[in-house]
């Protein structure tokens, strides 16, 4: 028996080869060899990767903030819609559930009734009320800017890019309204993370160098309508709409940051934390103050 005769192609056996695939190692004839950016790949690698010995997704088309393009590009503002629109059913149906998720930093429900809170720990509170909403011209008005505005940012960004956004945005606009609002006063709606969004959004259009009066007379308006509502007889939580846009543009500066490469990830995530963890320390201040 000859010992010393190399390895068959895996697709052809007669044909004797010392080359291996270099992420199957399966030994491939010239023939089924494909050059990869390092060594040679069989078909069947190059089928289910991106033919570069890199993971699949690697060379897959990307938006401007690096995430990967997706075949519905504003399926998680349909979703957040959707979640916004069942909260706001279920506390129809349910009353009492209003009470459990809305912002309140500490009350008492009734004479004798325990304390409750975000002061007291329930901080759930500052994301639940994000999604809530008891008014019908309430929901319609936040969902219509959240497709506005969210649905092309959220194409510009990718959609883990975009929820983070949406998510801080909403903490961050609680976070204020917690810090700023006296602690029995009930806040709740999803305005503040839709000002995040157009926060971002500024963001956004100044790094592509559009121009900028559409985007900034959009959001002198929204801040006048903030501070001086249309008939004064809405209640607006300006807190909320500050702490929103703010943080939207502190996020929007780190993922849109004008950097390529391996780098960049790190960077829009690091921001990310960072932004987390200052809205974090905002909480813990008051929560501190009122305790």
């Amino acid at each position: 028996m000859d010992t010393d005769r190399l390895p068959g192609c895996y697709r052809h056996p007669d044909r004797d080869t010392g080359i291996r695939c270099t992420r199957c190692e399966r030994p491939i004839c010239p023939e089924c060899m494909i050059s990869a950016s390092v060594g040679f790949q069989c078909p069947e690698c190059v089928r289910e990767g991106s033919g570069t010995g890199h993971r699949p997704g690697a060379n897959a088309p990307r938006t401007l903030a690096g995430g990967m393009v997706a075949a519905d590009p504003q399926l998680v503002t349909k979703t957040l819609i959707g979640i916004n629109v069942a909260v706001f059913l279920a506390g129809l149906a349910a009353p009492a559930l209003v009470i459990q998720l809305e912002l309140l930093g500490r009350y008492v429900e009734f004479f004798g009734a325990p304390v409750e809170g975000v002061s007291t720990g329930q901080y759930h509170r500052l994301l639940t009320s994000v999604f809530l909403h008891v008014e019908w011209w309430h929901i319609i008005g936040n969902m219509i800017g959240l497709w506005v505005i969210g649905g092309p940012l959220e194409a510009a960004l990718g959609r883990a890019r975009y929820l983070a956004v949406y998510l801080l945005s909403g903490l961050g606009a609680s976070a204020l309204v917690y810090l700023l609002t006296p602690p029995n006063t009930p806040t709740l709606g999803a305005s503040g993370a839709v000002f995040g969004l157009l926060g971002a959004t500024v963001v956004l259009v100044r790094r592509l160098r559009y121009e900028m009066r559409p985007v900034i007379v959009m959001v002198v308006l929204m801040l006048v309508l903030t501070f001086v509502p249309f008939g004064g007889s809405l209640n607006v939580s300006w807190q909320a709409h500050v702490g929103g846009l703010v943080t939207g543009a502190l996020v929007g500066l780190g993922l849109f940051r004008p950097t390529s490469g391996r780098h960049r990830a790190l960077i829009q995530w690091s921001t990310c934390v960072a932004v987390f963890l200052l809205v974090t320390a905002v909480i813990l201040l008051r929560t501190a103050e009122l305790t």
